[in-house]
């Protein structure tokens, strides 16, 4: 084969495919070479990843380019930067934000942007919005009330500002928002840290109290005072006979005009023997054998025999 003049023969090496180049912002395409259908392919071995860049994996295997045929919905992603929990939340952010003074605030600039964020909220879920649709009539009718001139109070005091309930509702709200912070703050067991559980073996010896002197000395105590319910009354009979102390008497009044009552009695012996003494007494009054007189009333009471022996 003949070259063209000026051209020496050279011989040329085999060309290789280009890298791939990653372009910023886009996905690099590798370049793959031509498949050589002479060779049968291997079900068995996965797709060359050139580079290493794959968009997804799909059951395992890498996925270079997106399919023209996904639908994706237009629902499907939506992203919240700020997330509220309910519209007082919402205006306490809206006026944070822009430090407006919570007590005196521009109802016209937040009643706009509420108004703003409510709309988008009520093209996606109108169940939501209607909560903050409420507050956003609240916001309107308070700034329709700030346009009319205030009416006079009978006592002559100034009017209240139709925004001071809102900004009592507002301020307790943050102060209950400020709290669960801190109460969020708090480690909680399975978010911040979690319970160990060890088992150990109960192998060792069992160790007995010890005892103290003042554990005897109670023990003692309660001995003594079983001891005590535990006693033993031996009760002897005394052989006392009426009859018998019937003639005591008589003998004692023999020779006597009269005896003081209580004289009858021996007051050291056993109270057996007073009340054997008292029937004998009763015994021989019975038979008139004796005479109880009195000469008066609370007097001291005589005794003495109804007859005198000659």
């Amino acid at each position: 084969m003949e070259t063209p003049a000026g051209d020496s023969a050279v011989p040329q090496a085999p060309r290789e495919p280009p890298e791939a180049v990653a372009l910023p912002g886009e996905l690099a395409q590798a370049a793959v070479p031509e498949p050589d259908h002479s060779l049968k392919p291997d079900p068995a071995a996965k797709p060359l990843e050139v580079d290493h860049v794959a968009v997804a994996r799909l059951y395992g295997e890498p996925l270079f380019a997106l399919p023209t045929d996904l639908y994706i919905p237009p629902d499907a992603l939506e992203v919240f930067l700020e997330a509220f929990e309910g519209p007082l939340d919402l205006l306490l952010y809206l006026i944070r934000k822009q430090n407006f003074n919570i007590l005196d605030i521009p109802l016209a600039d937040v009643t706009r942007q509420y108004l703003a964020y409510v709309d988008q909220i009520r093209r996606r879920n109108l169940e939501l919005a209607s909560e903050y649709l409420l507050m956003a009539a609240m916001l309107i009718e308070l700034k329709s009330r700030m346009l009319l001139p205030p009416k006079k109070s009978e006592n002559g005091s100034e009017p209240e500002d139709p925004r001071a309930e809102l900004a009592r509702r507002l301020l307790e709200y943050e102060q209950v928002k400020l709290a669960a912070a801190r109460i969020d703050e708090l480690p909680v067991i399975g978010r911040d840290f979690l319970k160990a559980q060890v088992t150990i073996e109960q192998t060792a010896a069992v160790r007995l109290p010890g005892v103290r002197p003042l554990d005897l000395q109670e023990a003692w105590r309660d001995i003594l005072m079983r001891a005590k319910l535990n006693q033993h009354h031996k009760i002897s009979r005394e052989q006392l006979s009426v009859r018998e102390y019937m003639s005591m008497v008589l003998r004692r009044l023999q020779g006597q005009r009269f005896i003081e009552f209580a004289d009858l009695f021996d007051t050291q012996a056993s109270a057996p023997v007073v009340v054997v003494t008292f029937i004998a007494l009763l015994e021989l009054a019975r038979e008139h054998l004796l005479e109880i007189t009195q000469a008066e009333a609370f007097a001291p009471i005589y005794v003495r025999l109804a007859y005198q022996p000659s």
